[in-house]
């Protein structure tokens, strides 16, 4: 079975030294707990894909209070993330399978399953969950490389999670 690692919204906004105050998660831990993961998931030959949240410039989105734009400092991969493949792709919503070219990108390569670290596990994470069970993956949440600022959301989503068969490691 062929397996990706999805390394999910690891970005300078939400990870890194500048980003919000009100982002919980202990972004040093996190960042070396994802690099963890990374190191032995693409030592076991595993393909590594990075996602990055950008924000869609438009009138209403101007209004956002957190908003990320493509060709910003904060829109990159966060400093000190191990980078061990060019598999970098763009999503504008919580579902990184939203994206049409990563679907075709993970079918064109016979994944499977796929492997869920980053960023945070009451949004992005756990949406992206969602979306691959509904795709027909089979879906692993690495929890100890997840960062989670939305506690009541992540609490929420994860048992659905479990009850449509994620895998928590």
């Amino acid at each position: 079975m062929s397996k990706a690692l999805l390394v999910i919204d690891m970005q300078e906004a939400y990870v890194g030294e500048r980003c919000a105050s009100y982002l919980k998660y202990d972004k040093p831990a996190l960042l070396r707990a994802v690099n963890d993961v990374i190191d032995a998931r693409s030592g076991e030959g595993c393909m590594v894909v990075y996602v990055r949240n950008v924000t869609k410039r438009s009138l209403i989105k101007r209004l956002a209070l957190f908003k990320v734009y493509e060709g910003t400092p904060e829109s990159e991969l966060v400093e000190g993330l191990h980078v061990v493949s060019d598999h970098v792709f763009v999503k504008y919503v919580g579902d990184v399978l939203s994206n049409p070219e990563l679907r075709v990108f993970l079918k064109q390569n016979g994944v499977e399953s796929v492997e869920i670290v980053g960023v945070d596990g009451g949004g992005c994470v756990a949406l992206t969950a969602l979306g691959a069970i509904e795709n027909g993956y089979h879906v692993v949440v690495n929890e100890r490389a997840i960062g989670t600022t939305f506690e009541r959301s992540k609490a929420k989503y994860f048992k659905k999670l479990r009850k449509l068969g994620a895998e928590f490691i």
